[in-house]
C-alpha cells in the first residue's frame, strides 16, 4: 500500500488535490470541516458522500467528513485510518484518526459540541474512546456509547469507492460495520449509569448550523 497518496492515485483533479494538500496538519483538517464545510442533514435521504462530493457540495456528517479527513492525512503520507463507534437508542459516530508520539488523536465532524475534535494525548484508542463517553447521550439524556472498532485503514478500499464516487459511498459503511469491536462497558456498568443532568443537557442542545425545521437530530 502506497505510503503517500498522489493525485493519480486518488483520481482527484487538480483543484482538488490543491484543497487537500492545503491541509497539511490535523489541526487544519479539522479546522477545515468545522468552519468550511457545512452540517449535511440528509434533506433528500441518507447519504454517504465521497470526499469529491464533499468538497463539492461543502457538507458532510461524521463518516463523510472522517473520510475527507483520512484522504487529507494520506496526501501527506499518514495512513488513512477511521473508527466506527456504536451506540444504543442514539446515532453511530466516525472519526479519523491519527498518531503523534505514539498517542491517539482524532478528527471528527459533528454539529454539536461534545464529539469533537481529539488532541493526540491518548495512549490506546480504547482509551481515546472513552474520553467520549460522558458526553455521548441522547435526547433523554441517557449515555448511549456501546463499542468502538479497530482502526480501519482506508488504503484497503479503492479509492473510486469512496474519494471519487459519484454514488453513494455504503461499502465502506457496511465494511466499518462488518470489522471487530470491542465493548466499552458491561451490562452490570450500564445498569449504575446516571443519566446526564439538566444542566449538562442544555448544553448538549447547542448546534453550530441550525437544523431545518422537522428534521431528526444528527452527529
Amino acid at each position: 500500500m502506497r505510503r503517500r497518496a498522489r493525485r493519480e492515485d486518488l483520481g482527484l483533479t487538480r483543484a482538488e488535490f490543491r484543497t487537500l494538500a492545503r491541509l497539511d496538519s490535523p489541526r487544519r483538517i479539522q479546522d477545515f470541516l468545522t468552519y468550511e464545510v457545512r452540517q449535511n442533514f440528509e434533506p433528500d435521504g441518507d447519504t454517504v458522500l465521497s470526499v469529491r462530493e464533499v468538497l463539492a457540495q461543502r457538507r458532510a456528517h461524521c463518516i463523510e467528513g472522517a473520510m475527507l479527513a483520512a484522504c487529507a492525512l494520506w496526501i501527506h503520507g499518514e495512513p488513512p485510518l477511521i473508527a466506527h463507534m456504536g451506540a444504543v437508542n442514539d446515532y453511530d459516530h466516525v472519526i479519523a484518526l491519527f498518531r503523534r508520539g505514539g498517542c491517539w488523536g482524532a478528527i471528527s465532524k459533528t454539529n454539536a459540541p461534545p464529539l469533537r475534535y481529539r488532541d493526540p494525548v491518548y495512549r490506546s484508542l480504547r482509551e481515546l474512546v472513552m474520553s467520549y463517553f460522558h458526553e455521548y447521550a441522547n435526547l433523554r439524556r441517557e449515555k448511549t456509547l456501546r463499542n468502538y472498532s479497530v482502526a480501519f485503514d482506508l488504503r484497503r478500499v479503492d479509492p473510486k469507492l469512496w474519494v471519487t464516487n459519484g454514488e453513494n459511498c455504503w461499502d465502506v459503511d457496511e465494511r466499518l460495520g462488518e470489522i471487530r469491536h470491542y465493548d466499552l462497558v458491561t451490562p452490570r456498568q450500564v445498569r449504575l449509569l446516571r443519566t446526564r443532568d439538566r444542566f449538562e443537557a442544555k448544553i448538549d442542545r447547542l448546534r453550530q448550523w441550525p437544523r431545518p425545521r422537522g428534521m431528526k437530530k444528527k452527529r
